[in-house]
């Protein structure tokens, strides 16, 4: 469910405002949102949202504690206008639910609530040292369906995890994509990646794409070529 023209988020993954303006600027006629995450907002607070411009944006701070300080914090977010917010799906039902309550009052401006299910750095020898047992696809799944029974607009997801999270909630969710790297590009951090073009046909209805974009020599270029592979 594609709510922006264009699929492509860029994640501004530095901490810099003067860069973090650059780069926003560079990219932002390729992007359908720009992507700020925890360390920029914590450096540089809601002011900071300024670089975006009139990109819309995508804050992704992972929402994690009990109901009342989740919603506490997606009120106090509200008039910052973002577009995209991220809670964990792990923090339960009522976390969620608390989450998508407190986003209603900002009415039809109010941003989507996406449940990050398990963050795409975890292969399954570090998620199982968590205490979860059995494949990753199962705990995503797991947690996708708590998340939209509990009232979120999407997901947030690994592209390997697409195929049975739509044939399980169908087309309602919307699913944003991160681990996004084009061919020949390092991997980086990243334990479950796909190539843009790959992630979308799949069933993607965003892709956050970062480093190969930020890093790049010219990040408008690169975000343009992504942009265009996925038309």
């Amino acid at each position: 469910m594609s709510l922006f023209q264009k699929r492509l988020i860029a994640a501004i993954d530095t901490a810099d405002l003067s860069h973090a303006g650059e780069l926003a600027a560079a990219v932002a006629p390729s992007c359908g949102l720009i992507k700020l995450g925890l360390e920029f907002f914590l450096r540089n607070g809601p002011p900071g949202l300024a670089v975006a411009g009139d990109t819309p944006i995508f804050l992704d701070l992972k929402l994690h504690d009990i109901p009342n300080t989740v919603a506490g914090a997606v009120r106090a977010l509200l008039p910052l206008g973002v577009r995209m917010l991220t809670v964990h799906a792990g923090g339960g039902a009522a976390m969620v639910s608390a989450a998508r309550d407190a986003a209603e009052a900002a009415g039809q401006s109010r941003p989507l609530i996406l449940a990050v299910t398990v963050l795409t750095s975890l292969d399954p020898a570090a998620l199982q040292a968590t205490g979860v047992t059995g494949e990753v696809s199962a705990q995503v799944l797991r947690l996708g369906q708590l998340a939209m029974a509990a009232g979120a607009d999407g997901l947030v997801c690994s592209a390997h995890e697409l195929a049975p999270l739509r044939a399980a909630l169908g087309d309602h969710p919307v699913l944003v994509v991160p681990g996004i790297r084009p061919e020949g590009s390092d991997i980086g951090d990243q334990a479950r990646v796909m190539t843009p073009l790959a992630a979308v046909q799949a069933g993607a209805d965003y892709i956050v794409v970062g480093r190969p974009i930020t890093q790049a020599a010219d990040p408008g270029r690169a975000a343009a070529e992504i942009a265009a592979s996925i038309l």
